[in-house]
């Protein structure tokens, strides 16, 4: 399998728009303050807008897609026609742990941060009493970690497809340097019956 300018390309595009969104969620996390009803003695929650969910869930599913893709073009490291041995196919084999390992991460933030952004708090307190003093938000730092686990996800994806590219053209150089060889050694042996006849 050569290396795919194409495929490159396609998984940059997804990782950087993805990376994008992750930063975009985080800028724009939900916001909440206790405000008291005009109507009554009662208070609740007003929230800002909820844009860094929609943000979120998108920057997952571009994620999900671009590994999807890596896999799909390597066939997951274990469905192929195996690799050859030696340094390329001991880096494909480290960096596709690795990309798991930021794409499971990336993922993990993304959908408990977009979900947990979600979560408005419907309790409603008396404004004499005071006891609604805080409402439910999404803490800061949870998008910017997924934002930089895709990051690492991009870079391990794509050293991955790089190295499984080698390692897997390698073999196919390998093999037909060798069909090359018993042909020529075929024609060696022919030659003095040719000769005799």
């Amino acid at each position: 399998m050569a290396f795919s300018l194409t495929i490159l390309v396609l998984l940059l595009f997804l990782h950087i728009l993805a990376f994008v969104l992750a930063i975009g969620a985080e800028r724009r996390r939900s916001e909440a303050k206790v405000v008291p009803d005009e109507y009554d003695n009662r208070t609740y929650c007003l929230y800002t807008t909820d844009a860094s969910t929609v943000y979120g869930l998108s920057a997952f599913v571009l994620l999900l897609l671009s590994q999807a893709v890596v896999n799909a073009v390597t066939r997951c490291l274990c469905c192929g026609k195996g690799l050859v041995s030696g340094c390329s196919s001991t880096c494909a084999v480290l960096l596709f742990v690795i990309s798991w390992i930021s794409f499971l991460g990336a993922e993990a933030c993304l959908l408990a941060g977009s979900a947990r952004n979600a979560y408005h708090t419907k309790y409603t307190g008396d404004y004499l009493k005071h006891d609604l003093y805080s409402c439910a938000t999404l803490r800061k730092g949870v998008f910017a970690a997924a934002a930089a686990l895709t990051l690492f996800s991009m870079l391990a994806s794509i050293l991955y497809y790089w190295a499984h590219s080698r390692a897997d053209t390698g073999g196919w150089v390998k093999h037909r340097d060798e069909g090359l060889g018993l042909a020529t050694q075929h024609h060696h042996h022919q030659g003095p019956e040719f000769d005799k006849a």
